[in-house]
């Protein structure tokens, strides 16, 4: 039953989508920036290496204002129309519409991914690149985008501003990016014991995606970038059951 409910939400959101021209700017806006990070900023030619790691380079920062993007209507427009009070009267529980919602938009993210399919292909043609270390990248990308989401939508339950939604959703994320980062990290390294300054590494999810683009499939980067998503989903329900119930 529940399964059922969450494919139709899943359906009837991905649909929407579609429906606005908003969809098509921010999947122009991601193939614009990831063709420009690629070849320009990223040396693409001037490397001289049959590869993909000057595109899959950048993802994490693109990311990181695109994805809130996407997440930030999920729940705060319910909210603002006055559609959630609407929802809680339905028989669908409130963790298939989490699931559907996400899904539909982690789907949507994953198709503005493989439309840069053309850089692939750009790849092959002029090298022999390792095609299954690409596989990974674009699974560790998908990953990434899919973690960024689940916080985007965790946000967007706690404002019906879309911007505030935005802007809580893109700091959060920032958050998890930069605690990887060396100037974070030796900052903690001043006062902090090493078991600290290694959970606060732990939850970059930038060396989670670095592991997985280099084609390995670490199963602590699996198990971290999948709990993460699961863990935000489920602080999403508890949030949505919250504003339901208020």
């Amino acid at each position: 039953m529940r399964l059922r409910q969450t494919a139709t939400v899943f359906a009837r959101e991905l649909a929407s989508y579609f429906t606005t021209p908003v969809a098509y700017v921010l999947i122009i806006i991601f193939l614009a920036a990831t063709s420009a990070f690629t070849f320009y900023v990223g040396g693409f030619f001037q490397r001289g290496q049959a590869d993909l790691s000057s595109f899959f380079l950048f993802h994490p920062w693109l990311y990181l204002f695109l994805v809130p993007a996407v997440a930030m209507r999920l729940w705060s427009e319910e909210r603002r129309s006055g559609t959630i009070e609407l929802l809680s009267t339905l028989p669908v529980g409130s963790f298939p519409l989490v699931l559907g919602k996400f899904l539909a938009a982690w789907v949507f993210c994953g198709i503005a991914l493989l439309l840069t399919f053309p850089i692939w292909i750009t790849v092959n043609w002029l090298g022999d690149p390792d095609n299954g270390v690409i596989v990974m990248g674009y699974l560790g990308s998908w990953l990434v985008a899919g973690c960024f989401l689940s916080l985007g939508s965790c946000m967007s339950a706690v404002s019906k501003n879309q911007v505030v939604a935005f802007v809580l959703g893109a700091a959060l994320c920032f958050l998890f990016l930069m605690s990887g980062v060396e100037m974070v990290l030796a900052a903690f390294r001043a006062w902090a014991p090493d078991f600290l300054v290694d959970l606060v590494a732990s939850f970059s999810l930038i060396t989670h995606f670095m592991a997985l683009s280099k084609g390995s499939l670490p199963l602590t980067s699996a198990v971290f970038l999948l709990t993460l998503i699961g863990t935000a989903l489920f602080v999403n329900k508890l949030l949505v059951d919250l504003k339901k119930a208020g």
